[in-house]
C-alpha cells in the first residue's frame, strides 16, 4: 500500500476585503461630525510590498472615553456606534473617517486596530496612539509594557486632515501587535 503525503497549506483570503462589507463603509461618524478626521494608512508586508487585500477594522471609545457597549455602562453619546471597517485598495491604503477618543480609566486615549490579511490565519490586533496625547502615553499600562524602541510603531503622525498609521504585518520596523 502506497502512503500518501500531507495536503499543501493553504492561506487565507484574498476574499476578505470582498466577502466582509460593511454597509457604513470607512465611516465611524458621518460626514460633517464636529471634530472629524481621516486616520490614513498603508498594510505592508514583511517584503515592504502593500498588501491590497487586506480589511482594517476600528474600535474606539467615544470623545469622552466611553463605548456602545453593554459592559461599559456609562453608555457611548447617542448614535456613535465606535466601530469602521475599511478594505485596503490596489496600494495597500486604507482610510477611516472617525473622532478621536477620550481617555479611558488609566489608558490614554487609542484606537484598537485589527488586521486582516491573506497568509493570516487570526487577525493581528495593535493599537493606534496619537501624538496630542503625547502626556498621558507616560501613564497607559499598555504602551508602557512596549519596548521603549518599538514604541513609536504604535503612534500615528499628524498629517493636514487627520493621521497617518502605516502597519506592518512583519519584517525591520513591524507595528507591534498584542496577544489578544
Amino acid at each position: 500500500m502506497s502512503r500518501l503525503g500531507s495536503t499543501p497549506s493553504q492561506t487565507v483570503g484574498p476574499y476578505l476585503s470582498l466577502g466582509l462589507p460593511w454597509p457604513d463603509g470607512p465611516a465611524v461618524v458621518e460626514d460633517g461630525t464636529p471634530g472629524a478626521v481621516w486616520i490614513r494608512g498603508t498594510i505592508i508586508d514583511g517584503a515592504g510590498t502593500p498588501v491590497p487585500d487586506a480589511l482594517v477594522e476600528t474600535w474606539q471609545a467615544d470623545p469622552n472615553g466611553r463605548f456602545d457597549h453593554p459592559d461599559d455602562p456609562r453608555g457611548a453619546q447617542p448614535g456613535f456606534r465606535g466601530f469602521g471597517r475599511c478594505p485596503t485598495d490596489d496600494n495597500g491604503e486604507y482610510a477611516i473617517r472617525t473622532v478621536l477618543p477620550g481617555a479611558l480609566p488609566d489608558e490614554a486615549p487609542h484606537i484598537d486596530v485589527s488586521v486582516f490579511a491573506r497568509g493570516l490565519l487570526h487577525r493581528v490586533v495593535t493599537r493606534v496612539y496619537f501624538p496630542d496625547h503625547a502626556d498621558a502615553h507616560a501613564d497607559d499600562p499598555v504602551l508602557a509594557a512596549v519596548p521603549e524602541e518599538r514604541r513609536h510603531t504604535l503612534i500615528a503622525t499628524r498629517t493636514e486632515d487627520g493621521y497617518r498609521f502605516d502597519v506592518r504585518l512583519q519584517g525591520a520596523g513591524e507595528t507591534v501587535f498584542f496577544d489578544v
